[in-house]
């Protein structure tokens, strides 16, 4: 391939690329505004509280429990090489906190609400029942995505706060009956080391997240292509851009709590 292609494609890929996050910057926009004006969807709301909250509750509990006991461990394992086992409640308190809560648990709703809203909101508009609303005048931005996006926005920091408790029980528990830790000296430790700085980062993560992965799955659903084919792509797609974007936006707010 000649210079003059070459630069040519990778216009062409940058070019795609800024496109595609214009769209993605101007649903987001939109998304908000919905939110804020009438008319309510109550139902449609309170329906995505149940889905994205409740029911991601035992995944949520099932990967914080285990991340904190293994992170219990590995700690104590590494610690013993400087003679430092006794920071093990410290270490796994701001770790789970600051750090793996949020984002396991904004992965976590990724892989679980986000595919599911796009599989849904991809599946309606091949079935033609987007347009159905929209002669009925019910918008789909307000119908479909505010109610959704607002559920995310709420509960997947509650979500983070339970799943940063259970993370530090799990390690409470594998530090108290396996490494020989006291069960009270390990609580002051934790209680007395973390900070409120430490628990909102925690919060704001999660609900950042948690808009994250909601408007991916609305975006992308509100963009498939037709038939099945283009379910499966939208959904897959859904999920790669929520990840990523987590993991860019941890790093992002990491940082910003970090010069605080």
């Amino acid at each position: 391939m000649n210079p003059l292609s070459l630069l040519a494609h990778l216009g062409r890929v940058v070019l795609a690329a800024l496109a595609s996050l214009g769209r993605l910057s101007l649903f987001a926009v939109s998304t908000l505004t919905h939110m804020l004006r009438p008319p309510f969807y109550p139902r449609e709301f309170f329906s995505a509280l149940l889905n994205v909250g409740w029911l991601s509750l035992p995944v949520v509990g099932l990967t914080a429990v285990f991340t904190g006991g293994a992170l219990a461990l590995q700690i104590y394992s590494g610690g013993a090489r400087f003679n430092a086992e006794a920071v093990v409640p410290q270490i796994v308190a701001i770790g789970i906190v600051r750090e793996l809560g949020p984002v396991l648990v904004g992965l976590m709703i990724a892989a679980r609400v986000t595919s599911s809203i796009a599989a849904e909101i991809a599946t309606m508009k091949v079935t033609e029942q987007i347009d159905a609303l929209v002669t009925l005048s019910t918008h789909p931005m307000k119908y479909l995505v505010a109610p959704r996006v607002a559920a995310a926005l709420i509960t997947v920091p509650l979500l983070v706060a339970v799943g940063d408790i259970i993370g530090i029980a799990g390690g409470y528990v594998v530090a108290t009956q396996n490494l020989g830790f006291n069960p009270a000296a390990y609580i002051k430790n934790t209680v007395d080391f973390l900070e409120l700085k430490d628990v909102v980062s925690s919060l704001v993560k999660g609900c950042a997240f948690g808009g994250i992965a909601a408007t991916m799955g609305c975006y992308y659903g509100m963009q498939s292509g037709r038939g099945a084919q283009g379910v499966g792509a939208a959904t897959k797609s859904s999920v790669e851009a929520a990840a990523i974007l987590i993991l860019a936006a941890n790093f992002v707010l990491t940082g910003v709590f970090f010069s605080l």
